[in-house]
């Protein structure tokens, strides 16, 4: 078994990093679903559904939730689903180089692989004279 991944996000943003991951690794290694919340969704009408996609990603050794900003509704949605009692660990700031790095251990434990996502986040930051 494996941990299972959610990526949690405003409209088109976690579909779109799908497709370009799923584009780059052919096949990912980790089982990801896809859930997004629309813009003027509140967190008690998203929850059954995100609780749902959770469910599908799960396989018992927990899911990690990645969500794109912090404080957002589909944070706030992500932290409401981590005490439902799926173990879940959330980790906000999604961005391709986050997710890339994170299917790269897929033998990671739920309690390793939020640091790896957050070192491949901030490994993906290049600032240079170009």
């Amino acid at each position: 078994m494996s941990v299972g991944v959610l990526l949690l996000t405003h409209e088109g943003i976690g579909t779109a990093i799908h497709a370009v991951a799923t584009r780059l690794l052919t096949r990912l290694p980790l089982k990801t679903a896809v859930f997004e919340v629309p813009f003027d969704a509140s967190i008690e009408s998203a929850l059954p559904r995100a609780s749902a996609a959770l469910r599908t990603v799960d396989d018992g050794d927990g899911v990690l939730i990645l969500t794109d900003l912090y404080g957002a509704t589909p944070s706030n949605v992500a932290a409401a689903l981590a005490r439902l009692g799926t173990p879940a660990r959330r980790v906000s700031a999604l961005s391709l180089p986050m997710l890339l790095r994170v299917m790269n251990y897929p033998e990671q434990a739920l309690d390793q692989i939020p640091a790896t996502a957050a070192a491949g986040a901030r490994n993906g930051v290049v600032l240079d004279d170009a």
